[in-house]
C-alpha cells in the first residue's frame, strides 16, 4: 500500500466482508465500500454483516463507507469484490492509476475474462485472487490458502503482503488465465455436483464427475493460454473440491435445488456458475470445443433438459480411453 492509506475492499457481500475482516486482523486499516448508502450505514452501526456474513464482527480497523472516492483515496490497489455482472460499472468509476485485484469468479458481459475487461478499460495494473476460500470460514479465521496472479510481479507481492495472515496463506503466480479460469470453471462443475447430490446418485458418481470436470477445466484453460499445471493447484483442484463438496457453496446448493425442482438462487445471492455455464456453452458451440459437463449444466439450468436427461447424456457419451488429452 502507499503510505498509510487504508486497503480498499470494494463490495460488502460475504466475500468482501470476509476479506476486510481478515486484512484487519492482519494489522491493516480497511475501507469496506458498499454501493447502497442505507446498507453501508446499517453495517457501520451494527458492526456485523447479518445479511451476508452473520456472526462475524467487524474489527475496529474496518471503516464502512458508500463514498467510492473516499474508499480508494491514497491507495495503491483495491480489492474488487462485486459479482461479475457489476465489474464493468464499478471499474468505470475508478481512477486508472489504481491497481485492481479482481476477486469475482465469473466472466465479462460477452464471456471474456474479467482481467481482459479491466485492461480494456485502461487499467495497466491488474491481478486476480482465487482459491478455495469460503467466506464463512475465512471470516472466522479458520486456516486457508489463496493465490494472487498478475503479470505485474510488484503488484502481486504487495497484495500478498497485505493479505497474508497467520490463518491465510497467500501464494503468487504469473499464470493469470490459469488462476482466473480455474475459479470460473469450478463453479459450473460444482453445479453439476449439486445435481448429483440432489438426485442421490452417490459418491462414485460425484467423484467421477469432479475428476472428469477437472479435465474439462484443464482443456478450457489450455485453450485460453493458461497452464494446465495451474489447474491442479489451489485455484483449480483446491477450489473445485471446496466448492463441489461444501455446505457453504452456493453453486453446489443451486445444483441441488435444480435437481429438487426448486429455485437455484435462494436468498437472492448471486450464483456465478449459472451465468458462466450459459456463456461457456455458447462459446464451445461457436468454436467447436467439447465441454460436455458445461453443456449439461447449461441446458439443465435453462430447462432444455431435465436433470436426469443431463446425467444420462453424460453417461451415454462414446467410450474412450482415459488419457491426458481426455
Amino acid at each position: 500500500m502507499s503510505g498509510q492509506a487504508a486497503l480498499p475492499v470494494l463490495g460488502a457481500g460475504g466475500w468482501g466482508t470476509a476479506l476486510a475482516v481478515s486484512a484487519a486482523r492482519g494489522g491493516h486499516a480497511v475501507n469496506l465500500w458498499a454501493r447502497r448508502e442505507v446498507f453501508a450505514a446499517q453495517l457501520s452501526a451494527a458492526r456485523v454483516n447479518a445479511e451476508y456474513l452473520p456472526g462475524v464482527a467487524l474489527p475496529g480497523a474496518v471503516q464502512v463507507t458508500a463514498d467510492l472516492s473516499a474508499a480508494v483515496q491514497g491507495a495503491d490497489f483495491a480489492l474488487v469484490v462485486v459479482p461479475s455482472v457489476g465489474i464493468t460499472e464499478l471499474l468505470s468509476e475508478l481512477p486508472r492509476t489504481l491497481g485492481v485485484v479482481l476477486c469475482a469468479k465469473g466472466l465479462g458481459p460477452d464471456g471474456e475474462r474479467l482481467t481482459d475487461v479491466a485492461t480494456g478499460l485502461g487499467f495497466p495494473r491488474v491481478a486476480v485472487l482465487s482459491g478455495p476460500n469460503h467466506a464463512e470460514e475465512i471470516g472466522r479465521g479458520l486456516p486457508a490458502a489463496t493465490v494472487v496472479a498478475s503479470t505485474d510481479e510488484a503488484l502481486a507481492l504487495r497484495v500478498q503482503a497485505a493479505l497474508m495472515t497467520p490463518t491465510l496463506r497467500v501464494y503468487t503466480s504469473r499464470d493469470v488465465p490459469g488462476v482466473e479460469l480455474g475459479g470460473v470453471l469450478k463453479n459450473v462443475i460444482a453445479l453439476a455436483a449439486g445435481l448429483v447430490d440432489g438426485l442421490h446418485l452417490g459418491d462414485n458418481a460425484k467423484s467421477a464427475l469432479m475428476t472428469r470436470g477437472l479435465r474439462e477445466m484443464a482443456r478450457y484453460v489450455a485453450s485460453q493460454g493458461g497452464q494446465t499445471d495451474t489447474v491442479y493447484g489451489l485455484s483449480g483442484l483446491g477450489d473445485l473440491v471446496a466448492t463441489a463438496t461444501s455446505r457453504h457453496s452456493r453453486n453446489r446448493a443451486a445444483g441441488e435445488a435444480i435437481a429438487l425442482g426448486e429455485h437455484p438462487a435462494q436468498g437472492g445471492k448471486v450464483v456465478e456458475g449459472l451465468r458462466t455455464a450459459r456463456l461457456l456453452d455458447a462459446w464451445a458451440q461457436a468454436h467447436g470445443h467439447d465441454l460436455p459437463i458445461v453443456a449439461a449444466v447449461a441446458r439443465v439450468a435453462s430447462g432444455k433438459w431435465t436433470p436426469q436427461e443431463g446425467i444420462g447424456r453424460l453417461m451415454g457419451r462414446d467410450a474412450k480411453a482415459e488419457d491426458p488429452a481426455g
